[in-house]
């Protein structure tokens, strides 16, 4: 009898223990899918990679200041920047769950979860400056931004990070052949790797956040990026020649996760898009502003910057447009190339 007590208390136990495990990761999702704490606070989490002194980060922290100032303190969101929620496609994952709320990605980087943003890393798609932010702030921008929803990935915004160029650790990248025999970090995009092989290079997928280690230790011999990024990066104190070919205009993208836009009411929907908006203008004037300092800072910290013949690049560039796979991406080029026309 004493047995048969003691066995239905275990079971008793084990029910207990299983059902308190099934509230908690009930309660738990519940509360990650509502963001909010106790003061009645709506508090959505943002995350990135870069460093907090990256004038793409300003963008964000001026995002996060109008959304509180907006909701009159009803909305606050906090910012985790150098990576630590993870690398942009695990905390894009961490938003498509609910876990997280917001993440500043590259369009590069989303183009695994949204195979059309690989358009955006096709090089010299764009005629100028001008041309790219006439596209993003067009219809066409919209539809960029709306694709990552049917993922659970709703882009509210776009950040400017200007034009991506060769920084390298050897030699200079004066023209394409230049890469032959030089192993050159790429965004996680096929459409990049592609874009280094057929300029000649070996493209390495290297985390953002370990690349200043591969390229101290020899694992590759140079990257691509914009000016802010190379300073800020301190990747310049190891690949002393940068070389402006401007190949590709790849913008950055505010993210917010669908699970959880679609649980805030339509007064907050509003506060965030507004505020999302507004600093779209604010980051691209701080943009301006600080990409042509960086270019003085770098040259005064020793680095040799040419200006190439991009005409070479372009040329080099051609056979990778006859080889585009999906036929979406190439209604999407040529919308591209015809907008303003």
């Amino acid at each position: 009898m004493i047995e048969r007590k003691a066995s239905l208390l275990t079971v008793g136990i084990l029910i207990g223990v299983v059902a308190a495990s099934f509230l908690f990761t009930y309660l738990l999702r519940q509360d990650r899918l509502s963001p909010g704490r106790g003061d009645g606070v709506i508090v959505l989490r943002l995350a990135h990679v870069l460093d907090s002194g990256h004038p793409v980060h300003e963008g964000m922290v001026y995002f996060a200041r109008r959304v509180e100032e907006l909701s009159g303190g009803k909305v606050s969101v906090p910012i985790f920047p150098n990576g630590q929620l993870g690398s942009e496609p695990e905390t894009m994952e961490q938003a498509q769950n609910g876990a997280l709320a917001l993440v500043k990605t590259s369009a590069a980087a989303m183009e695994g979860f949204v195979p059309e943003m690989a358009t955006f890393s096709m090089p010299y798609l764009f005629r100028d400056e001008e041309h790219y932010w006439d596209v993003l702030m067009s219809e066409l921008g919209d539809e960029f931004l709306e694709m990552g929803s049917r993922v659970g990935l709703l882009g509210i915004c776009y950040y400017d990070s200007g034009s991506r160029s060769f920084y390298t650790a050897r030699r200079p990248v004066l023209k394409p052949s230049d890469l032959r025999g030089q192993n050159v970090r790429v965004l996680p995009s096929r459409t990049a790797m592609d874009m280094v092989s057929t300029f000649g290079g070996s493209p390495v997928p290297v985390p953002w956040g370990e690349l200043y280690t591969a390229l101290q230790q020899g694992m590759v011999d140079g990257a691509e990026n914009n000016p802010p990024s190379l300073l800020s990066s301190r990747h310049y104190e190891v690949a002393r020649h940068y070389s402006l070919n401007e190949h590709v205009r790849l913008p950055d993208i505010l993210v917010i996760s669908d699970l959880i836009w679609q649980r805030l009411s339509p007064e907050v929907q509003g506060w965030v898009m507004q505020a999302a908006r507004e600093s779209t203008e604010f980051q691209r004037e701080v943009w301006r502003r600080e990409s042509d300092a960086a270019l003085e800072t770098l040259e005064e910290a020793g680095v040799t910057i040419y200006r190439p013949d991009i005409e070479l690049f372009q040329e080099a560039a051609a056979p990778l447009y006859e080889n585009i796979r999906d036929q979406r991406v190439v209604e999407l080029v040529e919308r591209i190339r015809n907008h303003g026309r």
